[in-house]
């Protein structure tokens, strides 16, 4: 085989494999600056196109109801969103990749570790060791998968400031990796309130757009709502808010096939506590 055909066989195996960047849609006649302003929305592939409200693209500065319709159309030409088989879904799910927590009992719990294309929630009291699992998890995704890894990067989005370099540093010794390497592949972020934790995600998207990501760790995912927004007055714009943040991951998820890990933080349930046979009283929040 020459190296022309080589290097177009390598071509077509990247295309085959993960999410297709959006600036393939200019193959179907969108207009680059269309597909910039996509970006710029955090629209990074075409899978988060097609998945996309067509209120949400009229939204967007620039796209016309018109350009709207066409961008979908030819969005979801490329990506299927039609049903299939579930032996196809089962052929799918069979290739998903688990993520080791570093604890053999906790992997065989969790069927084998931390799921790629869905969401962990890790809930607990303070001090029972959330962060220490989140900051294991960092270094394990970068492990090859013949040794429970994901072979890709860690994306961190830290909100009460429990995030310390010296934890990866201290699990990459005992897998034997390069403690630099590790610290250079996990991208790290602070989030000061719900609207910037929000935001981050978009950064996220582009990032992952650019580069091989395993893992999205958010630590912790309600902290920020329990202080944001107060009393019953606004329970319903912060359970929007909530609710729009994880339909986020999820498509993130879903687009990168990476595994996304949030922890929560509990609280006391007054009525658990009463009853006389009620097990544990503290329920997520």
């Amino acid at each position: 085989m020459s190296q022309e055909e080589e290097q177009r066989f390598e071509d077509e195996g990247e295309e085959s494999f993960g999410p297709l960047l959006v600036a393939k849609l200019q193959e179907v006649g969108i207009s680059p600056q269309d597909i910039k302003k996509l970006q710029e929305a955090g629209l990074h592939t075409v899978e988060a196109v097609a998945y996309t409200p067509k209120k949400t693209l009229c939204a967007i500065k620039g796209i016309s109801e018109a350009k709207a319709d066409k961008i979908i159309s030819e969005a979801q030409k490329i990506v299927p969103l039609g049903f299939q088989s579930a032996t196809e879904i089962h052929m799918r799910r069979s290739e998903l990749v688990c993520i080791t927590t570093g604890s053999k009992q906790l992997d065989t719990l969790l069927g084998g570790g931390i799921e790629t294309g869905s969401i962990t929630e890790l809930f607990g009291e303070f001090r029972t060791g959330k962060s220490q699992i989140c900051h294991t998890l960092a270094v394990t995704c970068q492990l090859p998968t013949s040794m429970g890894g994901g072979e890709g990067k860690c994306l961190y989005i830290d909100t009460e400031g429990t995030f310390r370099p010296v934890r990866l540093l201290a699990v990459a010794e005992r897998y034997g990796l390069n403690g630099e390497e590790v610290l250079d592949n996990v991208a790290y972020a602070r989030a000061y309130n719900a609207d910037h934790q929000q935001q981050l995600l978009l950064t996220a998207s582009a990032l992952m757009a650019e580069s091989r990501f395993a893992l999205l760790i958010v630590d912790s995912c309600t902290a920020l709502y329990r202080t944001d927004f107060n009393g019953r007055g606004e329970l319903s714009a912060r359970q929007g808010h909530l609710g729009k943040f994880l339909r986020t991951l999820l498509r993130l998820a879903d687009e990168y096939g990476i595994a996304v890990v949030v922890t929560n933080q509990v609280m006391s349930s007054p009525d658990a506590a009463g009853a006389m046979f009620a097990g544990n009283d503290k329920k997520p929040i």
